[in-house]
C-alpha cells in the first residue's frame, strides 16, 4: 500500500481540487448569471449522484465505460502519442458483444473478443504511426468516422432486431453482466477497476511498460538504452484499443435493461472523447482516472436531479462543460509542457 501511496503526487492532487474548486465557481458565476441559485443546482447535483444507494450505483454504472476509454489516452500518453482512437474501438467492443454472444452465449467470449476487435481497430492507426511516420490523431479521427459508419451498417443491417427497430438484437442472458444487489451496476466496474490496477501495474512493474513510459519521456534517450520506441508505440495501441474494445463490450453486456445498441448508435456514441476527459482530470495515471470517471459518472447521475431545480438542460450541460474544462487544464498544460520539450529534444 505505501509503494502505491508514493506513486501519488501530492502537487498534482492539490492542483486538481483546486481546479474543481475553481471549476464549481465558474459555473456558480453563470447560474447566477442566468438567475439560477447555484446552491440549489449544486446540492441537487450531489444528491442525484450520491444521496443513496441507487443513486451511488447509477453514478458507478456511468463511470464503468469511461474509465477503460480513458486509459486508452492515458496509455498512449504515456507513451508519447496523442491516441483518440477510443472511441471506434469502443463501437467496435459493443458490436462484437452483440454479435459474438448471440454465436456462442458466453459472457466471457463476448468481453474476449470486444478486447480483439478494438485491438484490431486500433491496429492500423499504429501500423501508419510506426512504419509510414502518419500522425496519430489524422489517422485515428479517419478511423474513427470510419469505423462508426461501418458500426451503424451493421446496427441497421446484420443485427438489426426484426421485432424491435429501434434496437439491434439483445445479448442473450447467458452473456449479461451479473448485476450487484437490485440495482443497475453490473460487475462490469469491477472489471473496470480490476483492468485500471492492471494497466498501472504494467506501466510501472514491467519491462514493457517501462519501455512505453521511456519511450514517452524522450526517444532518443530511449532507443540509446537499448528500447525499440516503434515497439512501444505498437503496444501502446494494442492495448488501449483492448481498454476501450472491453468498455464497449461491457456497456451493452452490463446495461440494463436494454442489453442492446439502439438505432442510431445513440448509447454507444462519444464515450472515448468523454474518455479523453476523464484521462486529463485523472492525470492520466491508472489510478486516478479511476476516481475522476467516478466524478464524471457522478455529473452525469444528477444531471436530471439539478434540472428538478429550474435549471434548463442546456445550462446543466454548459455548468458541467466549465467544471470538466477547468479540471483538466493542468493535466493538458503538462501534456503540452512535455511535448513541446520533446520537440525541443
Amino acid at each position: 500500500m505505501s509503494e502505491v501511496l508514493s506513486k501519488i503526487n501530492i502537487k498534482a492532487f492539490v492542483e486538481s481540487v483546486l481546479a474543481i474548486l475553481i471549476g464549481f465557481l465558474i459555473g456558480a458565476i453563470i447560474l447566477l448569471a442566468f438567475g439560477y441559485d447555484p446552491v440549489d443546482a449544486y446540492v441537487a447535483l450531489f444528491k442525484g449522484g450520491l444521496a443513496s444507494t441507487d443513486n451511488i450505483a447509477v453514478t458507478l454504472h456511468y463511470s464503468t465505460p469511461l474509465m477503460l476509454t480513458a486509459l486508452t489516452f492515458a496509455i498512449g500518453a504515456r507513451t508519447g502519442i496523442f491516441n483518440i482512437g477510443a472511441e471506434s474501438s469502443f463501437y467496435f467492443g459493443a458490436i462484437a458483444a452483440i454479435a459474438f454472444t448471440n454465436i456462442w452465449g458466453n459472457l466471457w467470449f463476448g468481453l474476449l473478443m470486444g478486447m480483439v476487435l478494438g485491438a484490431l481497430w486500433a491496429l492500423p492507426a499504429a501500423l501508419l504511426k510506426v512504419y509510414r511516420g502518419v500522425h496519430e490523431v489524422i489517422s485515428t479521427i479517419m478511423l474513427n468516422w470510419i469505423g462508426w459508419y461501418f458500426v451503424l451498417w451493421l446496427i441497421v443491417g446484420p443485427y438489426a432486431n426484426p421485432k424491435n427497430p429501434i434496437k439491434t438484437i439483445k445479448v442473450p442472458p447467458s452473456a449479461r453482466l451479473p448485476l450487484i444487489g437490485n440495482t443497475v451496476l453490473s460487475w462490469g466496474f469491477i472489471i473496470a477497476v480490476i483492468a485500471s490496477v492492471s494497466i498501472y501495474f504494467i506501466l510501472w512493474h514491467t519491462t514493457l511498460g517501462f519501455s512505453m513510459r521511456a519511450s514517452g519521456y524522450n526517444e532518443k534517450a530511449a532507443r540509446y538504452g537499448g528500447i525499440n520506441p516503434k515497439m512501444a508505440v505498437l503496444w501502446s495501441f494494442l492495448i488501449g484499443g483492448m481498454m476501450s474494445g472491453l468498455g464497449g463490450a461491457m456497456k451493452i453486456m452490463g446495461d440494463y435493461p436494454g442489453y442492446a445498441i439502439s438505432q442510431g448508435g445513440a448509447n454507444i456514441y462519444g464515450f472515448g472523447f468523454d474518455g479523453i476527459g476523464v484521462s486529463l482530470v485523472g492525470r492520466n495515471h491508472p489510478l486516478g482516472i479511476i476516481l475522476s470517471a467516478i466524478f464524471f459518472g457522478m455529473l452525469k447521475a444528477g444531471t436530471s436531479s439539478m434540472q428538478q431545480t429550474g435549471v434548463p438542460l442546456e445550462i446543466v450541460r454548459v455548468i458541467q462543460g466549465v467544471i470538466i474544462i477547468t479540471v483538466a487544464i493542468p493535466s493538458l498544460y503538462d501534456l503540452i509542457k512535455k511535448a513541446l520539450g520533446r520537440g525541443a529534444a
